[in-house]
């Protein structure tokens, strides 16, 4: 194969001495550039590389097939030589591959299992911008091994649409932009009908390009299920269904010349006599339909090729001039209060928009169709992976690395960590303090989930690892069923009746055929030998998925059969027309979240004697005692539970007074502070310590908002609660005593001196200050209630906290009454003092009012009679 000019080359040299000089470099370069096999072809030949080898990291496995590829072809030689790929399920490497193009976690397990890299120069991250959490999680581990062990390795991140200036300034790397290569494109918005369906809508889109316009067609749609809708309808009869299939599309023989023809055209029926070929082009595709879709029509046939975003970036797609883009991609979602993660159908990027677009501008001038509003905004760039899916197998990762000190672009979030690693420490993959055990090492080792991962390495009994790797696949692979049931044993019926030549009429055979593919690639990776059993028990296909999802085993709720208590705590219901209903106990293997209940999506039944065996650690009988709001008193019962689902009780009758202290202490969590015997003093002393933390930081004193006096409990009021078996047991010195346990003596005796309760004023009384929080928890003044006469002769307001805080001074009348509110004693009494008087000194004329307040004598008495 020749060697091809791309717009990349002029900057190679440049690549190849900024690498020489500084091991880290960002490099931008758009679509069309070639810098995804251009770029690591220019390499070999750094001398700073030795002969060592090059890992790229491709974030798709079409287009870590399709790079390789092409440079094998460049170079001459076939995949496998020099240049190879290594992807889930599949290799093409041999001991002469210095290229090696890897996907899907392959370059973490290289990491892990060698974090030295012994013969591996340089890593390269392609497409860095789509922010795949693996991407993410190999630059960190890259970035840790590059500062402990390896200097000499070489880290290339390239992007096309990420903010390359913030990415070098996080890696400390120079940053070199490419030209690309590309011609105009114009853009329009394709406007629908109304209430008409997005298929309806692309149809139109595609009708309308290949009567206006030259070229191939590339269709961007969110997922699998949507391209099969469009296919269908873009397939004139059953017949002409499929992929790659001739279907009767008519389109004219020349273009029109209107710039900007007519939206919503469609071509009349027999006008042309040119055939075109529909493609599907997404990463579940078997290697040689991907091929096809990468490689021109053989006999110049135009094609319209319904693709995912697997087409956005680093595959070439020849011949296209025209996009129609949905705007819209399928990408896992995190929601926080399930602790479930699901695939959801969003809006793209601006980015990802642009990106699409420039797919019609790679061979000549070409046209971009929206099928969104023209008014829609989208956000500018692609939301990182690590912020918005479940983390648990980061959390396993980071735990084999034995370091959570990365430094990540995005930091992970650390209720997603935190909510990982407790998943994994249920399915037993860390241990107490977070470690990794050694079922943990074994479950990394497989490359997958670890909630899979735990279920395929369960049993060691042959015919249930194969029966575990059919669910395995079953559940990793979209759903094989047209039919929406929640039954997991339909789907795998059905796998089982394709392995007999025998599908269901509601299945499809494409999807069937990739589950049982996968299922053949875990037992091969699991070196079993068994098949897959012809037949099976719903329960058996329960048993195996326990072992996946422990947290969602669910006990039927003994007054609503429809209903289910799961282990986690919360609960799920069926649908109403569940295959499940009825079976007492069942494990789900997808919930969806809602407002009171989870809804079982889909799951299977489980035996409970199988579940008392397997768990067996999980079934705990014992004495507990807990706060009745009810009777607001504490009860005693003897507990059966399975984790999180009570299974039976009794009472017991007398409090165990050990019991007690932590019932005690979780009442007031659930009632609040205000049930606790609370004085003023101790209230307002509460108040100080929330005052000085704000005035002055430096004293270090703890935080005793509701929110953290909630949150630590069983630090200080637990122990409070020691022998006691009743709520207003506790009086109110206890209470304070337990509140102040965490300051020393010498810290409190600094709290009276510089918050103090009372102060002197010149009457040569002592008046109390009220220290008050605002609504929002923030300190107000405190406040100094005193009368007008016991200030005389005083010039300044008074102050606390080491003289940083001025007391509000609420200034009364003789008889008690409110006269004037002022922190600025001096300035009341240059300005306001003398209306006062005027006011005031008839009603009150047995009290002081002199014209002189500033020299006068302070006094809380009236004047004596007569006088």
């Amino acid at each position: 194969m020749a060697r091809m000019h791309f717009p990349i080359m002029p900057l190679l040299p440049d690549i190849l001495a900024s690498l020489a000089q500084h091991p880290r470099l960002v490099l931008e370069a758009p679509p069309g550039a070639g810098k995804t096999t251009q770029v690591p072809l220019a390499l070999l030949a750094a001398d700073w590389l030795g002969g060592r080898k090059i890992v790229m990291l491709e974030p798709r496995r079409v287009a870590a097939r399709a790079a390789a590829g092409f440079m094998a072809r460049q170079l001459g030689e076939g995949v496998g030589a020099t240049v190879g790929y290594r992807i889930r399920f599949e290799s093409k490497v041999s001991p002469r591959t210095r290229i090696e193009v890897v996907t899907e976690g392959i370059l973490t397990r290289m990491l892990q299992d060698d974090p030295l890299l012994e013969g591996i120069g340089a890593i390269v991250f392609d497409e860095f911008h789509e922010r795949h959490l693996s991407g993410d999680l190999g630059l960190a581990l890259a970035l840790d091994v590059q500062a402990g062990l390896r200097e000499d390795l070489r880290l290339l991140v390239m992007s096309a649409t990420l903010d390359g200036e913030n990415l070098a300034s996080f890696l400390d790397a120079p940053r070199l932009s490419s030209a690309g290569r590309s011609y105009p494109v114009t853009v329009a918005h394709f406007p629908a009908r109304r209430e008409e369906a997005l298929e309806q809508q692309v149809r139109r889109a595609v009708e309308h390009a290949l009567a206006e316009h030259p070229g191939d067609v590339l269709v961007f749609l969110p997922g699998q299920r949507e391209i099969a809708k469009v296919e269908r309808l873009l397939s004139p009869s059953p017949a002409g269904r499929g992929v790659g299939v001739r279907v009767g599309v008519l389109v004219k023989s020349s273009p029109s010349t209107n710039p900007h023809p007519p939206f919503g055209h469609l071509l009349p029926e027999g006008e042309g006599n040119s055939e075109v070929e529909i493609l599907v082009l997404h990463g579940e595709l078997p290697l040689e339909q991907q091929t096809r879709v990468l490689q021109p029509a053989e006999d110049g046939r135009r094609r319209v090729v319904l693709a995912t975003n697997v087409a956005e970036s680093s595959v070439t797609l020849p011949g296209v001039r025209v996009v129609i883009d949905a705007g819209l991609a399928r990408e896992p979602k995190f929601d926080p209060n399930s602790g479930f993660s699901r695939l959801e159908v969003v809006a793209i990027s601006q980015a990802s928009a642009d990106q699409r677009a420039g797919r019609a501008g790679r061979v000549a001038e070409g046209f971009a169709y929206r099928l969104w509003p023209q008014s829609q905004r989208l956000e500018p760039q692609r939301r990182p992976e690590i912020a918005q899916v479940e983390l648990a197998a980061l959390a396993l990762e980071l735990a084999a690395w034995g370091s959570t000190a990365l430094r990540f672009v995005d930091a992970p979030p650390p209720g997603a960590l935190a909510a990982g690693r407790e998943l994994l420490q249920r399915l037993d993959a860390l241990d107490g303090q977070g470690r990794i055990s050694a079922l943990g090492k074994r479950m990394l080792a497989l490359g997958t989930h670890p909630r899979l991962a735990a279920m395929l390495l369960a049993t060691d009994a042959p015919s249930r690892v194969a029966l575990a790797c059919d669910v395995a696949a079953l559940i990793e692979a979209r759903d094989p069923l047209r039919s929406r049931g929640d039954a997991l044993i339909e789907r795998w019926q059905a796998l089982a009746a394709f392995r007999m030549g025998k599908v269901p009429a509601e299945a499809s055979r494409t999807a069937l055929a990739a589950i049982d593919a996968a299922s053949k690639q875990w037992r091969r990776r699991l070196r079993c030998d068994a098949l897959p059993p012809p037949s099976s028990a719903a329960h058996a296909l329960g048993d195996v998925l326990a072992h996946a999802f422990p947290d969602r085993i669910g006990k039927q709720h003994p007054q609503d059969p429809r209903r289910y208590l799961l282990t986690n705590g919360r609960t799920a219901r069926l649908f109403d027309d569940s295959a499940l209903y009825g079976e007492p106990w069942l494990v789900a293997s997808e919930l969806r979240f809602e407002a009171k209940d989870a809804l079982l999506l889909r799951g299977a039944p489980v035996d409970e004697m199988y579940l008392r065996e397997a768990f067996a650690a999980h079934f705990r009988q014992g004495d507990e005692v807990r706060w009745d709001a009810g009777k607001r008193a504490l009860v005693s019962e003897r507990i059966e539970r399975f984790d999180g689902i009570v299974l039976a009780s009794k009472s017991v009758g007398k409090v165990d007074a050990a019991l007690a202290t932590q019932a005690l202490t979780d009442a007031v969590r659930e009632l609040g502070l205000a049930c606790l015997p609370w004085s003023d003093a101790l209230s307002q002393w509460r108040i100080r310590v929330q005052c000085l933390r704000t005035w002055m930081p430096e004293l270090g004193l703890p935080d005793l908002s509701d929110a953290a006096l909630l949150t630590t409990l069983d630090g200080w009021l637990k122990p409070a609660f020691a022998g006691k078996t009743r709520l207003d047991a506790l009086d109110t010195s206890e209470l304070s005593e337990a509140l102040k346990s965490g300051i020393d003596w010498t810290l409190r005796q600094r709290i009276e001196q510089l918050a103090p309760t009372r102060i002197a004023v010149p009457s040569g009384l002592d008046r109390g200050i009220d220290y008050r929080l605002d609504d929002h928890g923030q300190p107000a003044p405190p406040i100094l209630a005193v009368k007008l006469q016991e200030l005389f002769g005083l010039a300044q307001t008074p102050r606390v906290a080491d003289g940083r805080v001025p007391l509000l001074l609420h200034l009364l009348s003789p008889g008690g009454k409110p006269l004037q509110v002022t922190s600025d004693l001096g300035n009341f009494w240059n300005s306001t003092y003398a209306e006062v008087k005027k006011e005031m000194k008839g009603r009150y004329p047995r009290h002081p009012w002199p014209d002189d307040p500033w020299n006068a004598t302070a006094t809380h008495r009236a004047k004596p009679r007569g006088t």
